[in-house]
């Protein structure tokens, strides 16, 4: 918990690696499901609700969105999401107590997803401290510089935690090795060009980028960004992909649901996609 400004690290359940979970999923013949939701939205209890009807509903590792103003790698739904997030008086240092408090009841995975600003801002050692703290043993942060990235890795993984690095369909060749051989835990690829949200059709190259990564490294290949439902998690399957990342559509449903029918309609959904990597 955060106490006079610093983050004290709870008892808790030992952590369940991503490395781990991969290999569990692996061995039960399908891909991982990895939802991404925003906490904070519409508040940080509902948010600490959703996560564990997520685990009960089938998800393996899940996605955190730590709330941001200036979120460059989102589309509308998920600017929408933290705009929520953070009108609800959402910080990271309230996120990650959150988080904390879920240690004895959370055993899946859990990744952080911020941008570089506030992770400079608090300083990258500190912000791994706490995150490490929290219990989570992922981070992505889409718009790290490369350079930056190798820097923060070793700092990370000496706190367990894995930092995730992006490929986008423009990706260089040559820069993409570079990420395939840095990245930790899994590669995350980036289906589309542009920011996150919903696609009724995924491009076939994605494919060819999936083969391409897994013979670069050896690390696991989840995909994200443009995932709407089953049928686009099922084509994820079929390329080939370890682990499939479900965002827009699921912050999308939970930020239209009543209230009261928030939790039950991220679960009924979760429950539709672990169907489809079954």
């Amino acid at each position: 918990m955060i106490a006079n400004g610093e983050f004290m690290e709870t008892k808790n359940m030992p952590k369940t690696t991503i490395s781990s979970q991969f290999q569990r999923v692996k061995t039960e013949g399908r891909i991982a499901l990895m939802p991404f939701v925003m906490a904070g939205d519409p508040d940080l209890e509902t948010t600490a609700e959703i996560l564990l009807s997520l685990q009960q509903s089938g998800a393996d590792m899940i996605e955190l969105g730590i709330p941001y103003s200036d979120p460059l790698a989102d589309g509308p739904v998920i600017q929408a999401a933290a705009a929520r997030a953070l009108s609800s008086g959402t910080t990271p240092a309230g996120v990650l107590n959150m988080l904390a408090g879920l240690r004895s009841q959370l055993s899946i995975p859990v990744i952080l997803f911020t941008y570089s600003n506030p992770l400079l801002n608090r300083g990258m050692e500190r912000f791994c401290d706490e995150a490490a703290a929290a219990g989570a043993v992922g981070l992505v942060v889409p718009d790290l510089p490369l350079e930056e990235a190798e820097r923060l890795s070793p700092l990370a993984k000496e706190r367990g935690i894995d930092l995730v690095l992006l490929v986008a369909p423009t990706t260089p060749a040559d820069r993409m090795q570079r990420i395939a051989e840095s990245s930790r835990g899994f590669t995350y690829l980036v289906s589309v060009t542009g920011v996150t949200g919903e696609r009724t059709v995924m491009e076939d190259r994605v494919g060819l980028l999936v083969e391409q990564l897994k013979k670069l490294s050896p690390c696991p290949v989840a995909v994200g960004f443009g995932i709407s439902g089953p049928e686009q998690v099922r084509q994820v399957r079929c390329w080939g992909a370890d682990g499939a990342i479900v965002g827009s559509a699921l912050v999308k449903r939970i930020g239209a649901a009543a209230p009261e029918a928030v939790v039950e309609q991220a679960a009924g959904f979760c429950q539709q996609l672990r169907q489809a990597v079954d």
